[in-house]
């Protein structure tokens, strides 16, 4: 799962991207195009940024919504149980924390790790407007996780491992993190079959086109890591790039 790319001059772009809207202000993370392929039709996009029903949404402060830029609700088949312990890698401006948090109850806790900055802001803006108190935000990359071992019950990513130029890193530290029993819930973007060869451009990788990788090597990477049954559901073809579809990963540390 490596990359002909400079890590660096994918994390700097990726980080770029994030705050391209001005996250002070609200605006999409990643602007328009951030985990919503180049040459996706307007409606496609649409389908995407609807991901939430909107009696999930009401309430939440308008940047969170706003900033939400992924390609699925890992939330809605995390099996939030009232008291676990939560982690969501890559959190942006907070959206799947804060629905997370509302199923976990006052006597459990949502970490939110993001390597950005100004979205780290914003998510703590957009928290303390929520007046939630068993939520935080931590800075740090998803491939050596500001968190300690075994202390996390379930594991929720929205469309940001693609974006790791170290998967197999990435998913062992999300398997280090877990209890035993823990579970992994992520929606992502994957290629249904091999996808194209060559490394691709920095955008292409920022738009998590090039970051994608096949579901087969997805689950064989979670089984390498450590986890039991990986498996993959509801892939749903998102854009103009043919086999490139959303799905919702699953795999338990046992």
């Amino acid at each position: 799962m490596g990359t002909l790319l400079g890590a660096m001059g994918i994390t700097g772009l990726v980080q770029l991207e994030m705050v391209g809207g001005d996250a002070a202000d609200g605006a999409a993370c990643c602007g328009d195009d951030c985990c919503v392929p180049q040459g996706l039709a307007d409606g496609d996009r649409n389908l995407i940024k609807g991901i939430y029903a909107q009696d999930q949404v009401e309430g939440l402060p308008e940047a969170a919504v706003e900033a939400a830029a992924g390609c699925g609700d890992p939330t809605a088949i995390a099996e939030i149980q009232p008291g676990e312990t939560l982690l969501d890698l890559g959190s942006g401006g907070g959206i799947d924390c804060f629905l997370a948090a509302a199923q976990t109850g006052p006597q459990g806790r949502v970490i939110g790790v993001d390597m950005t900055r100004a979205m780290l802001d914003l998510a703590r803006r957009n928290a303390s407007e929520l007046g939630v108190s068993n939520v935080e935000f931590r800075e740090g990359e998803i491939e050596a996780l500001p968190v300690a071992d075994a202390t996390v019950d379930l594991i929720i990513s929205n469309c940001v491992v693609n974006l790791s130029t170290d998967k197999d890193q990435t998913l062992r530290e999300a398997f280090r993190v877990l209890r035993p029993g823990g579970r992994l819930r992520i929606s992502d973007l994957v290629w249904r079959n091999q996808g194209p060869e060559g490394a691709g451009t920095l955008e292409e990788w920022a738009g998590c086109i090039t970051g994608a990788v096949s579901v087969s090597d997805l689950l064989a990477s979670l089984g390498a890591a450590g986890f039991k049954s990986p498996r993959a559901d509801a892939l749903t073809d998102v854009s103009e790039h043919e086999g490139l579809a959303s799905a919702l990963i699953s795999a338990e540390k046992r």
